[in-house]
């Protein structure tokens, strides 16, 4: 690894450390952005419901610049029959995602986004507890609505929190999507990061930049799943 990508690697690993003591992604209220209207009638469109943290309720920048609304705007580019929920909320880990999910469910579901885990990641959260957490949410989604394509989102830890530990948090998202035949973003940050020039000062959130960045991510293994059948 380079001098730079070390000293970038270096940074982001202080300030997730930071962000630990200081108890995590901010616990500000969810942003829920409103999707633009749709040119499809309220009769043909379908749900998909991104079930995240922070990352997806978009701390810190313009709702409208958020990954989830951006990818609201591609389905709408694309004339593809679908509405997105954002059920994004700041500071939630896998626990807080699954105590909400009957309260997610009570609308339609024809697709679900996980977008949960980095807060167990970075608070060292027994990896175990985060793997029975999100089959929950597979289960108890499917057992619902036994149609509903599901998307989950992998992520990264520092390596600060341990070499076991960082290879086993990254392989149970791959395990899961393995076992529930769910499809995989591999890493919802690829390219984001780790650099200071596409996050806030905090080195956690991605800034507007960033969030287009996550939204090409999610957008790649998205678009196929969203595709009539």
């Amino acid at each position: 690894m380079s001098r730079r990508r070390s000293t970038t690697f270096a940074l982001w690993v202080g300030c997730c450390l930071a962000w630990i003591v200081l108890g995590g992604l901010s616990a500000e209220p969810p942003v829920t952005p409103s999707p633009p209207a749709s040119p499809l009638s309220p009769a043909t469109e379908r749900v998909l419901v991104v079930l995240g943290d922070s990352l997806s309720a978009g701390f810190g920048v313009d709702p409208a610049e958020a990954w989830p609304a951006r990818i609201q705007e591609w389905i709408r580019g694309a004339r593809l029959p679908w509405k997105l929920v954002n059920a994004g909320v700041s500071g939630d880990t896998t626990a807080g995602g699954l105590r909400r999910l009957d309260w997610v469910l009570r609308r339609p579901v024809d697709a679900l986004l996980i977008e949960l885990g980095g807060n167990d990641g970075l608070r060292g959260l027994p990896l175990e507890a985060t793997r029975t957490n999100l089959q929950a949410v597979i289960e108890r989604t499917r057992a619902k609505y036994p149609e509903a394509r599901i998307v989950i989102a992998g992520m990264k830890m520092p390596d600060n929190l341990g070499e076991a530990y960082t290879r086993q948090f990254e392989g149970l998202f791959r395990d899961l999507a393995e076992k529930h035949r769910l499809v995989l973003i591999p890493f919802l940050l690829d390219g984001v990061g780790g650099r200071p020039e596409l996050n806030l000062p905090d080195q956690i959130h991605p800034n507007a930049e960033g969030h287009r960045r996550v939204a090409t991510n999610v957008w790649n293994v998205l678009q196929p799943v969203l595709q009539p059948r």
